[in-house]
C-alpha cells in the first residue's frame, strides 16, 4: 500500500499554474454595468442623438428658421401630407409651416440649439458652483457652517419667481451691451446657473466629509501635504461619480427652467426660435394645428427623460455597491 503523502507535494499543490492576468480595467466594469441599464443606453443615445441633431442639422437642412413664406402659410406636416398625398409637401416641409410660413423643422433645429446650450452652459456653471461650495464645506469645518446655511439660504427661495425678478430688472441692460439674443442667453445662463447649485454641494460635502477621515488622506496630511493637493489630488477624483450624477440632473433641470421662461414669454427674443417659444406660439391654434405643440413638448419630454435615465444609469454603473449586482 502506497503512502499518499509522499506522492503529493504540498508545496507543488499550492502554487498557481496559471500565468497571472492583467489587472481588468475599472471603466470596463462601469460600462458593463451601465449596459445592462436599457433606459441609460437609450437615455445617452437619444442624448448624444439631439446634441449632433442641433449641431449639424443646420448644415443638412439649410433652411433660414426666420424667414417669413406667407404664401407656404399654415402647411401640414410629412404625417399629414402622406395621408392626403402631397408631394410638394413631403420634399419641401416634412414638419409643415407656421401661421407666417416659417419653416417648422428649421426651428425645431434652432430651438434645440439654443435650448441645449443654454441647458449645457447652465449645468457645468452651477456644477462648478456647487463642487467648490460642497468641497470648502465638507474640508474646512470652519467654513461649514456659514456655507450649509447659506445653501439652505437658497434651497428656501422661490425658483421660478425669482427668475421673472432678475430678468425683468437685467433684461435691458444686458440686451443694450450684449445684444438681445447674447444677452438673453447670458442672463438665463447665469439665473439658472446661480440657482441650481444647491444639491450639487448637498451632495459633494456627504461625500468629502466622508472621505476626509480616511487612511489615505490622514497619510496625506501626515506627510506634510497641504490642503489644495490633497483636495485636487484625493478628494476630487474620488467624488468625481456623484458630480457626474449630479450634472445629467443639472442639464434636465436647465432646459425645463429655460424652456418654462419662453414659454411665458419673459426668455429670448420673440422672433427667435427655442422650444419653450415653439409651444407659446403653437397654444393659441393648438386644437386645429396640434402637432405644433406635439413636436417641441416630445423633444423636450424625450431629452429631459433621456437626461433623467442617463443619470440614473450612471449612478448605478459609478456605486462599487451596486455595479456586482
Amino acid at each position: 500500500m502506497t503512502d499518499i503523502s509522499t506522492e503529493i507535494d504540498p508545496y507543488a499543490a499550492l502554487q498557481d499554474k496559471e500565468p497571472a492576468k492583467p489587472p481588468r480595467n475599472q471603466w470596463l466594469d462601469v460600462w458593463d454595468q451601465f449596459k445592462k441599464h436599457k433606459g441609460a443606453v437609450f437615455g445617452g443615445g437619444f442624448l448624444v442623438f439631439i446634441t449632433l441633431a442641433v449641431l449639424l442639422g443646420p448644415y443638412i437642412w439649410n433652411v433660414d428658421p426666420q424667414k417669413l413664406d406667407i404664401r407656404n402659410k399654415d402647411v401640414r406636416p410629412l404625417w399629414t401630407a402622406l395621408w392626403n398625398s402631397d408631394a410638394k409637401t413631403l420634399w419641401h416641409r416634412p414638419f409643415g409651416t407656421d401661421n407666417l410660413g416659417r419653416d417648422l423643422l428649421a426651428q425645431m433645429i434652432a430651438g434645440g440649439r439654443a435650448s441645449m446650450a443654454v441647458g449645457w452652459t447652465a449645468m457645468l456653471l452651477s456644477l462648478s458652483i456647487g463642487t467648490a461650495v460642497g468641497v470648502a464645506a465638507g474640508f474646512f469645518k470652519r467654513l461649514d457652517g456659514l456655507l450649509m446655511r447659506m445653501t439652505d439660504l437658497f434651497l428656501s427661495l422661490p425658483i421660478l419667481p425669482l427668475l421673472l425678478v432678475a430678468v425683468t430688472l437685467f433684461r435691458q441692460p444686458l440686451r443694450a451691451n450684449f445684444g438681445p439674443e447674447g444677452g438673453m442667453f447670458i442672463l438665463i445662463v447665469v439665473v439658472v446657473g446661480l440657482t441650481s447649485w444647491m444639491q450639487t454641494a448637498r451632495i459633494v460635502r456627504g461625500e468629502v466629509l466622508a472621505l476626509k477621515e480616511r487612511e489615505f488622506i490622514l497619510a496625506a496630511r501626515s506627510i506634510g501635504t497641504s490642503s489644495r493637493a490633497i483636495i485636487m489630488r484625493h478628494l476630487l477624483p474620488n467624488v468625481i461619480s456623484p458630480i457626474m450624477v449630479s450634472a445629467t440632473l443639472g442639464l434636465a433641470v436647465a432646459i425645463i427652467t429655460e424652456s418654462a421662461l419662453s414659454f411665458l414669454g419673459v426668455g429670448f427674443p420673440s422672433d427667435f426660435p427655442t422650444w419653450g417659444k415653439m409651444l407659446a406660439d403653437a397654444v393659441p391654434r393648438m386644437e386645429q394645428f396640434p402637432e405644433r405643440v406635439l413636436l417641441p413638448g416630445i423633444a423636450i419630454s424625450l431629452t429631459v427623460l433621456g437626461v433623467n435615465y442617463l443619470g440614473d444609469g450612471l449612478r448605478d454603473a459609478l456605486d462599487p455597491r451596486i455595479r456586482g449586482r
